[in-house]
This record gives structure tokens, C-alpha cells and sequence, in this order.
């Protein structure tokens, strides 16, 4: 399957989580309040320690291990189940570890904890990796696009108070089990049942752990900031923080989908030895990444202001703050994503991009240490950005010989100029409307058409090739359907 199919494939999927937060934030937000909404955010980012332990990096192995075998359905058999049984063996271990912890530890919020142990459950039979190894993405796509749709259906019926906290993380949870238990439908014809001695287990251990360090640092600054902020200040601030960031990834994830869709292929290209390909690919996903990052940051500050008030209602003002600040992760998430997910990782890069995630934990535990008890949720937002950067920037000083970085810099100068001409006149839209929902769509629509129009005045390669390709789409459906 090729890279532009899977790419839309991942990116209906990330349009349909854009959408699902956007149908199901307001109401949980209004119904939870902060405060509960930053109880379910806090109890996640320690059961996500748990399912980093468990799982130990086999989602980011079994994906490139897969694409390194797939043409040999006896190698491919073979690796996927000694890859799942270590996974379900080191998953068992962290659960009993966890219900150690529960049991050991005075924790007013446990039966929630319960509730959100189903997702390790789920991380155990999760086989999602085999899949994208694969590059067929279609299945995981419309496995996660029908539970999303249940999901949203099951909240707006049973989540109708407050106190209905644990229903909400409970539907959740079993959301994701669902999601989980359906791709095994396609198993049996994509595997064969094959003998295995203990070995063929044994041998992914150490390759697994290779890649779970790096995960570590990275979990450490995606969740240890919730985890801080709810230990060193309150359940509320972790809400407006955790709504905040929710924005910002939906955002985001847009952009990091083809870092999903690129991973097994560069994996394969490198298997092969044809260095050229994967740094063509690298090249032009970089140029991508920036077209669509850089207007994201800027669009999210720029409506930051009159979206947050009817999106989230009453009780979330300061998310707003937060947006704006926390905007600058988009584009440096999206470039660390390039140069660490997409190369990095599958060309065996593992060690420097250990020690990029590494400086940028530590970075960010060091800021949360000196800010939340002075700012609060804004000290996570500052700390995180500042984490951010330090990937990206210790990223490009250990790849510095390995790629030319002033060809892959050469649009970004037409991106910025025309996404500050977007912010201002977004911004104008805001203060000249108010606040609400038309003002929100209209910001949007204006500014993604100034910033498409500049881009063409500018003679970008990449707007042009991505219009071109729109266009013709829609042409070719449009012949289609006046044939019928």
C-alpha cells in the first residue's frame, strides 16, 4: 500500500479524534467540572507509568521489526508471537505490581484506579504494531473509527452528573479494550500458528528495552507534568492543563500521522540499504511536517482567546492562557517527530535519540520543579515547551553530519511570514466578533485561505503539489460521478 494511502487513512483517523473531543470536551468539561476532569487526567498519567513498564518499548520494536520480516511469512510468524507472549509476560508482571500499589498506597480515588487499569489490559492484547509493520493501516483505522463512535454514543447516555466520574473513565477504558479484542479478527489470516521454544521469546527482550529507555524520557515529560502538577498543586489546575494540552494534540496529531505511516517504510527502505531513499523521504516529510506545523502554532494562539469560553464553558478561562502558550509544541513535536520517529528510530539511531528524550525529561522535570509551585498549570505549559525545544535542538546537533539541514530549512521562511500575516489578521476577526462559535469557524476559514493564498503568491512547491493533488481527486470524482 502506498505511503499517500496510508497517510489518508491516518489522517481520517486523526480527523475523527479531532471531532470526538470537539463533540464529547464541552459537555464532559461542564459536567465534570475541572475538578473531575483533572482527577481522571491525573489517575491515567500513573496508570500510563504502569503501561510503559508493561509493555516495555514492544509497540515501536514490534512496528520496525515487522516491517523488517514481512516478506517472509515463516519469519513473520515467528517474531509476532514471540513478540506478543513477552509482551503479555511483562504485562502480568506490571499488573501484579500494580495491584500492590493500590492495595499498599491511601488513595482516595482507587475504584477509579480500577477503572483505569483496563487500559493495561488492553496495551496487553494490543496488536496494533503488527499492522502498521505491515503498512496496512486501513484495518487499525476502521477498528479504532467504529469504538470512537460507540464511545461518544455510551458518554452523552450514561455520563449525566458529576459523581458520574467512573463511568466516564470506565466507558473509556472498555472503549479501548473493544478497539483492542477486534483486531484479532484479522490475525489468523495475516499469521500462521507456529512452535516456539523460549528463546524465540527471550531474544526480543533486550531489543525491546533498547527502544522502552527512550520511551521512559518521553512519557517522563508527556506525563510526569500531570503528575506534578496534581502532586505539587491541584486537581483543578491539572483540568484547565490537561484541556490545554488536549487542544494541542488534537492539533498536532495531524501533522504526527506521518511519522506512524513512515516508521515501517524507512525500517524497509534501511533494511534494503538504500540510504538515498529514506533521506529523500526524510527531506520531504520534514518539508511537510513544517508547512502544516507552523500555521498551527500560530492559528491555535490566534483563537486561543474567543474559543476557550463557549468550547469549555464556565470555569476553564484560564485554558485559554494556556493554549497560547503551550501553541510553540506543535511545530517542534513535529520536527522532533521527523527526525526522531521517522529516521532515527528505524535506521538504529537508538542511543542518540535515547539521549535527546533523556535531556529533554530532565529539562522538564527541572522547570516543573521551579515553576508549578509559582505559576501553577502556566509553570507545566512554560516547562513543557522549554522540554520540547531541548529534544529538537539536541536532535539536529547529533544528526548535524548525517543531514543536510539548510535544504530542509529553505520554505520554512515562507510558512512563518505567511502565518504571522494569518495570526494578525485571525486575531483581528477575534476582537472585532467576540467570543463564540462563528467567530471560531470563521478565524479558521479565513485564516487557512490566507495562509494557502500567500503560499501560492510565495511559489511553494509544497502548497502547490498539495493542491494539485486535491484538485485532481476532486475532478477524478467529479468525472465519476457525472458517469453515473
Amino acid at each position: 500500500m502506498s505511503v499517500t494511502k496510508n497517510y489518508v487513512y491516518n489522517v481520517v483517523y486523526q480527523i475523527v479524534i479531532l471531532i470526538v473531543p470537539l463533540i464529547t470536551v464541552p459537555y464532559i468539561s461542564r459536567i465534570l467540572g475541572s475538578g473531575g476532569v483533572g482527577i481522571n487526567a491525573y489517575t491515567n498519567s500513573i496508570i500510563q507509568y504502569f503501561i510503559l513498564f508493561g509493555t516495555i518499548g514492544v509497540s515501536l520494536y514490534g512496528n520496525r521489526t515487522i516491517a523488517y520480516v514481512r516478506d517472509d511469512k515463516t519469519k513473520l510468524s515467528r517474531t509476532f508471537w514471540g513478540i506478543f507472549l513477552l509482551k503479555i509476560i511483562t504485562v502480568v508482571i506490571s499488573y501484579a505490581v500494580f495491584i500492590i500499589f493500590i492495595n499498599y498506597t491511601n488513595s482516595k480515588y482507587r475504584v477509579i484506579f480500577l477503572f483505569q487499569s483496563i487500559y493495561m489490559i488492553s496495551a496487553a492484547i494490543d496488536v496494533s504494531w503488527l499492522f502498521m509493520g505491515l503498512e496496512d493501516f486501513k484495518k487499525t483505522v476502521t477498528r479504532n473509527l467504529i469504538v470512537k463512535v460507540i464511545g461518544v454514543v455510551c458518554i452523552f447516555l450514561f455520563v449525566k452528573i458529576r459523581s458520574d466520574l467512573w463511568k466516564y473513565v470506565l466507558i473509556l477504558g472498555c472503549s479501548e479494550l473493544f478497539g483492542q479484542l477486534t483486531l484479532w479478527l484479522y490475525v489468523p489470516k495475516t499469521i500462521d500458528r507456529v512452535k516456539l521454544s523460549f528463546y524465540d521469546i527471550k531474544k526480543h527482550f533486550i531489543p525491546s528495552i533498547n527502544l522502552f529507555i527512550p520511551q521512559i524520557a518521553t512519557q517522563i515529560y508527556l506525563v510526569l507534568n500531570k503528575t506534578m502538577l496534581g502532586a505539587l498543586s491541584n486537581t483543578n489546575e491539572v483540568g484547565y492543563f490537561d484541556m490545554s494540552d488536549k487542544i494541542t494534540k488534537m492539533s498536532l496529531a495531524v501533522v504526527t500521522s506521518m511519522g506512524v505511516v513512515m516508521l515501517p517504510r524507512v525500517a524497509n527502505t534501511f533494511s534494503k540499504g538504500d540510504m538515498k531513499k529514506v533521506k529523500k523521504y526524510l527531506s520531504k516529510s520534514f518539508d511537510f511536517a513544517s508547512y502544516l506545523s507552523v500555521p498551527m502554532m500560530f492559528g491555535l494562539a490566534g483563537i486561543s482567546a474567543q474559543f476557550t469560553p463557549w468550547f469549555f464553558g464556565a470555569g476553564f478561562n484560564k485554558t485559554g492562557t494556556l493554549i497560547c502558550v503551550i501553541s510553540p509544541i506543535v511545530v517542534f513535536i513535529a520536527w522532533s517527530n521527523v527526525l526522531g520517529v521517522q529516521y532515527m528510530m528505524p535506521v538504529g539511531k537508538v542511543k542518540q535519540f535515547t539521549v535527546s528524550v533523556t535531556i529533554g525529561a530532565v529539562v522538564n522535570f527541572i522547570f516543573n520543579v521551579l515553576l508549578i509551585r509559582h505559576f501553577q498549570s502556566l509553570g507545566t505549559a512554560l516547562a513543557t515547551v522549554i522540554a520540547e525545544i531541548s529534544v529538537t535542538t539536541v536532535q539536529f546537533y547529533l544528526l548535524r553530519k548525517d543531514i543536510e539541514f539548510r535544504q530542509m530549512f529553505k520554505n520554512i521562511w515562507k510558512y512563518l511570514i505567511s502565518s504571522i500575516v494569518m495570526f494578525v489578521i485571525v486575531k483581528f476577526i477575534g476582537y472585532t466578533l467576540g467570543i463564540g462559535f462563528k467567530t471560531t469557524i470563521f478565524q479558521i476559514i479565513i485564516g487557512g485561505l490566507v495562509y494557502i493564498i500567500l503560499l501560492c503568491l510565495f511559489k511553494s512547491d509544497m502548497n502547490r503539489k498539495l493542491i494539485y493533488t486535491v484538485f485532481k481527486k476532486f475532478k477524478v470524482n467529479n468525472i465519476i460521478n457525472f458517469g453515473k
